[in-house]
């Protein structure tokens, strides 16, 4: 996570620097996965905005305590259409992927849905790495 607090501290040094002017998440680009990931005892948990995708459009990889995410957004109109002109493309297409350190992750375990265009990644944890409450006498 320490890339994401490193553009958090240049996020806030640059709204010092120009003030409001700034539009929100300007370091971030339009192409990054919205993500929230929760930890509790046993799992992990991914939450990730991937509006307009179909489930066959999103790759996942567990390896070496890296969660990795990749998802292809197809171009949805025909641009040699000479009826039709494009006057405006703001929505993003093409491949984007992130990756995120998640250690002691129970592989075999690992379950994902996909559902409004929200991916939710369940990743439990292994054994070992569950912590145990230690009762103090």
């Amino acid at each position: 996570m320490a890339n994401d607090l490193s553009l958090d501290h240049l996020n806030h040094l640059a709204r010092r620097v120009f003030g409001d002017n700034l539009p929100t998440d300007w370091l971030q680009g339009t192409g990054t996965m919205k993500t929230d990931i929760v930890e509790n005892d046993d799992n992990y948990v991914v939450t990730i905005d991937l509006p307009g995708l179909n489930k066959n459009d999103i790759r996942l990889n567990y390896s070496d305590g890296l969660l990795v995410v990749r998802a292809t957004a197809k171009q949805k109109h025909d641009e040699t259409n000479d009826q039709n002109q494009l006057i405006r493309s703001e929505r993003h297409y093409g491949t984007v992927e992130r990756q995120y350190a998640l250690p002691d992750v129970d592989e075999a375990k690992v379950t994902a849905a996909y559902q409004d265009g929200v991916l939710t990644i369940t990743l439990p944890k292994t054994a070992d790495a569950q912590k145990h409450h230690i009762e103090i006498n």
